[in-house]
């Protein structure tokens, strides 16, 4: 099996990340001239090159948003919930900050919130087994080469994963329209995991009763409550703006 990464800037970081083993490089006339340089650095790499038409390769990614270009990898390979617990123990108390995401299913939606998290320094990503978007070529193309960097790390069960990591030491906050505290009133210092509910029905009962506070994001304007990805880059970079005050 394997998995297809499309986008430019994707493909690029898959390339420079040397993680999953590469095993083709796809591409479209004409050739663009980042895209140029990408089949450059494919062929001094050894790795095979191959020219297809665009209907080949729209069918090859399922979408026709690829900027020309795709690249066939090893299949995507979740973190273990040991490893981002070694990660975050290795990084030192007070410095950890990490992201649920319970029952998002909107791969464009799942990608930008990947791309904000890498951005926002976040030692990882949690989803469940079950009810959540996989990580797919649209994903891969969102995340704008986010999932070449960030742990993402899959979980049979959402509370009890928020539960072990408040025995770690970490405050867990979900977000929330209705949410009693302010965003930028809540200290979002120290060992912090978010929690960011699916598009329309937000944070699931048994989540919410999980969170130590659920934490409402102040909308001044008609419209109730803001797109899902936009939402958590908001609270990730309310947390950077806290920490880089020290």
């Amino acid at each position: 099996m394997t998995d297809v990464v499309c986008g430019i800037h994707s493909v690029e970081h898959e390339l420079q990340a040397g993680g999953r083993q590469p095993r083709e490089l796809c591409y479209v006339l004409p050739l663009s001239p980042r895209v140029q340089g990408l089949v450059s650095q494919a062929h001094l790499a050894g790795l095979p090159v191959r020219e297809i038409c665009k209907q080949d390769l729209d069918a090859l990614v399922g979408t026709a948003h690829h900027q020309g270009v795709a690249l066939v990898v090893e299949p995507f390979i979740f973190a273990s919930w040991q490893q981002l617990i070694d990660l975050c123990r290795q990084r030192g108390a007070g410095n950890n900050l990490v992201l649920f995401l319970d029952s998002i299913t909107d791969p464009r939606n799942f990608g930008a919130i990947l791309r904000s998290a890498d951005a926002a320094g976040c030692r990882g990503v949690i989803i469940a087994k079950d009810r959540s978007c996989p990580v797919t070529g649209v994903v891969h193309k969102a995340s704008s080469g986010a999932l070449a960097h960030l742990p993402v790390c899959r979980v049979t069960n959402l509370g009890r994963a928020m539960a072990d990591l408040k025995k770690e030491g970490f405050w867990v906050y979900g977000l929330a329209a209705e949410g009693s505290i302010s965003l930028y009133r809540q200290d979002l210092r120290g060992d912090i995991a978010l929690v960011v509910g699916c598009e329309g029905k937000g944070l699931r009962p048994q989540i919410r009763k999980a969170c130590d506070a659920l934490l409402a994001i102040p909308m001044a304007g008609n419209v109730s409550s803001l797109n899902v990805s936009v939402a958590s880059s908001v609270a990730l970079f309310e947390a950077v703006r806290q920490r880089s005050r020290g």
